[in-house]
C-alpha cells in the first residue's frame, strides 16, 4: 500500500492525529490540550510526520533536532505510532527511514530514540531497523503527588 507521508502543521492537521496518537499516548484526552501542546512543541522544533490513507492518519512519527555533547548533531524520536491493523505491514520502517534521512540531510551524528522495557516487541523492531540500545533512560516525576 502507497501512503502519503506530510509533515502536519496546521490545526486541523493536529487535530486529524489525535485518535492515532491516543493508540501510543492514552493519558491524552483532551483533543484542544493536545493541539496545543503540539503548537508549542512545534515552536521548539519538534514535526509531526504523518502517513494517510486518504482522509485518515494511519502513522505518526514525531521528532526534533537537538545537539548536546553526548551525540552532537541529532534526531530525536518521540513518538511513532501506526494503526494497530496496520503494524507489521512496513509503515513504521517507512516512517523512520523518512525521518532518518532527514537526519542525515541535516547533517546530524545521530539517530535516537527511547522505548520502554516493557516492549519487546517495539524493541525487536528497532533492532531490525538498526538501530542499538546504547543505556537505560532515568526519569523522574516532579508533579505533586505522582507516581515514581
Amino acid at each position: 500500500m502507497a501512503y502519503t507521508l506530510q509533515h502536519l502543521e496546521s490545526h486541523a492537521a493536529f487535530e486529524a492525529s489525535f485518535e492515532l496518537m491516543r493508540v501510543l499516548r492514552p493519558h491524552l484526552t483532551d483533543l484542544a490540550a493536545y493541539v496545543a501542546q503540539l503548537q508549542r512543541q512545534s515552536a521548539q522544533g519538534y514535526r509531526l510526520l504523518a502517513a494517510w490513507e486518504g482522509e485518515q492518519v494511519v502513522g505518526l512519527a514525531g521528532y526534533r533536532p537537538l545537539e548536546n555533547l553526548l551525540y552532537g548533531r541529532f534526531i530525536y524520536v518521540d513518538d511513532l505510532v501506526v494503526s494497530p491493523d496496520l503494524q507489521r505491514g512496513g509503515l513504521g520502517a517507512q516512517l523512520l527511514s523518512t525521518v532518518r534521512d532527514e537526519a542525515l540531510q541535516r547533517g546530524c551524528d545521530h539517530f535516537v530514540l527511547d522505548t520502554g522495557l516493557h516492549m519487546p516487541l517495539a524493541q525487536r523492531f528497532y533492532f531490525r531497523q538498526g538501530l542499538l540500545a546504547r543505556g537505560m533512560h532515568f526519569t523522574q516525576s516532579l508533579k505533586p503527588g505522582s507516581p515514581q
